[in-house]
C-alpha cells in the first residue's frame, strides 16, 4: 500500500507532543471480545505521585476490578529522554464477564472517562470456516468497470456478472482511523482482524506516544483468538509482499506497518499452515543477495524446520500442494507480485525476473484445498492487493484488471461454500479510492485533442472490449473505444488518455528539494495534457478516499451484515461466527 514513505512523525503521535489531558487505551466506546487479552494504558501529561492517581471502573478501584495493579511509570520518555509525563500500564488484562465498564482516572489537574463494551459470543459456533476476501482499495468504480470489461454490456444490462454481485447480505463500513478521518490499510485491516480502531500505520496497536514501535498497547489479533481458543488452521494468501499491511494484520502488533523484517518473526509465533504471496526479502539473512533483513536470521530455513513446504514459484506450488503437508509457505517475489496484466498479457513490471508468479485464483485455490484437510476448520484471509497497488498510480487498466482476478478468486470462494454450507463468506475493501468510471474514449472519434474524444451521457455509447477466449479477462485493453476512468485526486501528472503498455504507470518523479513533479516521461505521448495537481506537491501518486466501502457476505452468520457498520463491528461478526468468545480446546 501507498505511503511506506510517511513518515512516523506524520501519521503516529510524536514523543513530546501535546494533547489534551489524560489518554486511556484503549480508546472511549472500544468494543472488546470477552476473555481477549490486550494492553490498557493511561497516559498523564504531567508528572505524578502514584499516590494522587484514581483509577476507577465501574466506581471500583480499578485494581479490585482488573484483579491485579498496573506498572507505575513516573516519568515515561520520549525522543531524546524528553519527560512525556506519568503512566499506568497493565499487559495482558483479560475481561471476561460481558458488559460496559466505565473507566475513569484522576491526577491532579488532569481527568478522563471512556467506557467500553465487552461482548461474549453464543457457546455453539455457527460457521466451521470463514473466508475473508479484502480487495484492497475495492471501490465501487472498479467493481463496475471490472463488470464492464469482463462481460460487457447492451441495451443498458450488464452482459454478465461478477461472482461477488450474488453474495446475499450487504453493509456499508466506515474506515477511519483512531487520529483521521483519512485511513490506510493497516488502520482499516487492524480493526477488522482485531475489533479495535487503530491509527494510520498501526497494525494490532493502540499508538501511544513513545518512540519505540513495538511497545504500545496490544490487542489480541483474530489469528491470536483462533489459536487460543480453537484448533482450526489459519490461511493468508496476497499478491503483496505477506508482510505488508493487510495480510499482516492477520498476526502483527506494531504502530509502523514498515517494520516487515519484524513482521516476518510475528508470522512466525503463530505459523498460519498457509502463507503465500510476496516479500521473500524479509525472510532472507541479511548475508543472502536481495534480502532486506539486518540480521541473521534465516526465516526460509526456520519455517522448513517447522514443517513447511516450500514454494517460490508456481510449478513450486504445485508440488507443495501435493506433498500433503498441510502447511505451505510460497513466497513468489522478493516484493510485490506483479499486476495479472504483466503476468499474462504485457510481460511487463518485474515478470522477466520471476516469470513463473502463480495467479491469485491459484493461490487461493491451493490454500482451500490445504486448510480443508483440518476436520475443524479454518479461517483464510485473501487479499487482491494489485487493485490498491495500481490505483495508487492511477493505472486504472491495471487495477481493473486485477479486479477481475480478484473476483474469479471470490468465485472460487464461493464453489467450495457450494459444498461446504458450513462456510461464511465475506467480500469487501479495506478501503476505497476516489475513482470513478465516467463514460468512454473513443480514438475514432472527431477532435484533435483527446479530450474531445471522451464520451459523457449519451455519447458515451459502450466500450468494445472482447474476451474470445471465454477467460474472463478482455483480450487487450487498449481498444478503440474504452473506458474512461478517472480520480478525484492527483499529484502533477500527464495524462495520455491510454492503458500503459509499456509499464505501471509513474504520473511524478521526485524533484532535488524533496517535492514531486509529473513525470516527463509521458510528456510525449500523442495527446498526453499536463494535468496540475490538487494534492500537496509531497505526494506523488493518489491518496485513499475516506468513502465507505462495500462488504457482502454470504453464508452462516452473514445476517448480522447489515446498513452502516464500522470496521471494528465486522470483527464481532467474524468472533460470533466461530464463538471465540467461549474455549473449545
Amino acid at each position: 500500500m501507498h505511503k511506506l514513505l510517511f513518515t512516523l512523525a506524520a501519521t503516529t503521535m510524536l514523543a513530546g507532543t501535546a494533547h489534551a489531558g489524560a489518554t486511556i487505551m484503549p480508546l472511549d466506546r472500544a468494543t472488546i471480545l470477552a476473555g481477549s487479552p490486550f494492553d490498557f494504558k493511561i497516559e498523564l501529561d504531567k508528572v505524578h505521585a502514584e499516590a494522587d492517581i484514581a483509577v476507577t471502573v465501574n466506581g471500583k478501584p480499578y485494581a479490585e476490578v482488573f484483579g491485579k495493579p498496573a506498572d507505575f511509570v513516573a516519568e515515561e520518555k520520549g525522543k531524546d529522554d524528553t519527560v512525556l509525563g506519568s503512566a499506568l500500564i497493565l499487559r495482558d488484562l483479560v475481561l471476561a464477564t460481558p458488559g460496559d465498564y466505565a473507566i475513569e482516572v484522576k491526577a491532579g489537574d488532569e481527568s478522563k472517562s471512556v467506557t467500553w463494551t465487552v461482548f461474549g459470543t453464543p457457546g455453539t459456533p455457527k460457521a466451521k470456516n470463514i473466508l475473508f476476501f479484502v480487495g484492497d482499495g475495492l471501490s465501487v468504480a472498479h467493481r463496475t468497470a471490472a463488470r464492464i470489461m469482463s462481460h460487457g454490456m447492451h441495451d443498458g444490462k450488464a452482459d454478465g456478472r461478477l461472482a461477488m454481485d450474488d453474495l446475499d447480505r450487504m453493509a456499508f463500513i466506515g474506515t477511519s482511523s483512531t487520529h483521521s478521518i483519512a485511513t490506510d490499510s493497516a488502520n482499516t485491516m487492524s480493526a477488522y482482524m482485531t475489533g479495535h480502531k487503530a491509527r494510520v500505520n498501526a497494525l494490532g496497536v493502540y499508538a501511544d506516544r513513545t518512540p519505540d514501535t513495538q511497545d504500545d498497547p496490544k490487542v489480541e489479533t483474530i489469528a491470536e483468538a483462533l489459536r487460543r481458543t480453537t484448533n482450526k488452521s489459519i490461511g493468508v494468501v496476497s499478491t503483496a509482499e505477506i508482510e505488508d499491511a493487510t495480510p499482516a494484520a492477520v498476526v502483527a502488533h506494531t504502530r509502523k506497518r514498515a517494520d516487515k523484517a519484524d513482521i516476518v518473526g510475528m508470522f512466525y509465533d503463530v505459523q498460519p499452515e498457509v502463507i503465500l504471496g510476496g516479500g521473500s526479502a524479509y525472510f532472507l539473512k541479511a548475508d543472502i543477495p536481495g534480502s532486506k533483513r539486518k540480521d541473521d536470521k534465516d526465516y526460509i530455513a526456520m519455517f522448513r524446520d517447522a514443517g513447511y513446504a516450500l514454494a517460490t514459484n508456481a510449478t513450486e506450488l504445485s508440488a507443495a500442494a501435493g506433498a500433503n503437508s498441510g502447511k505451505v509457505l510460497g513466497l513468489f517475489h522478493t516484493g510485490n507480485m506483479d499486476s495479472w496484466l504483466d503476468r499474462n498479457q504485457l510481460k511487463m513490471g518485474t515478470v522477466g525476473k520471476f516469470p513463473d508468479q502463480p495467479g491469485l485464483v491459484a493461490m487461493t485455490t491451493t490454500a482451500l484445498d490445504q486448510l480443508s484437510k483440518n476436520p475443524e476448520g479454518f479461517f483464510l484471509m485473501v487479499e487482491g492487493a494489485t487493485i490498491d497497488k495500481m490505483s495508487h498510480p492511477l493505472d486504472w487498466d491495471r487495477a481493473v484488471v486485477d479486479t477481475i482476478e480478484f473476483d474469479q478468486a471470490v468465485a472460487a470462494g464461493m464453489e467450495f461454500a457450494k459444498t461446504h454450507p458450513d462456510t461464511l463468506v465475506v467480500v469487501t475493501g479495506d478501503h476505497t479510492h476516489g475513482v470513478s468510471v465516467i463514460g468512454t474514449i473513443d480514438d475514432d472519434k472527431p477532435g484533435e485533442e483527446m479530450r474531445e474524444k471522451v464520451g459523457t451521457y449519451d455519447a458515451a455509447g459502450y466500450p468494445n472490449y472482447t474476451d474470445a477466449n471465454g477467460d474472463g479477462f478482455p483480450d487487450k485493453i487498449d481498444v478503440s473505444k474504452r473506458l474512461a476512468i478517472f480520480s478525484s485526486n492527483f499529484p502533477d501528472y500527464y495524462e495520455t488518455w491510454r492503458p500503459k503498455m509499456d509499464g505501471p504507470f509513474e504520473p511524478a518523479v521526485k524533484t532535488e528539494n524533496g517535492t514531486y513533479v509529473a513525470n516527463e516521461a509521458y510528456k510525449d505521448v500523442p495527446g498526453a495534457v499536463l494535468r496540475i495537481g490538487n494534492l500537496p506537491k509531497d505526494e506523488d501518486t493518489g491518496v485513499h478516499a475516506v468513502d465507505d466501502v462495500v462488504l457482502q457476505s454470504t453464508g452462516p452468520g452473514s445476517d448480522a451484515f447489515k446498513g452502516y457498520m464500522e470496521q471494528s463491528d465486522v470483527y464481532k461478526v467474524l468472533a460470533d461466527a466461530f464463538a471465540l468468545g467461549t474455549v473449545q480446546k
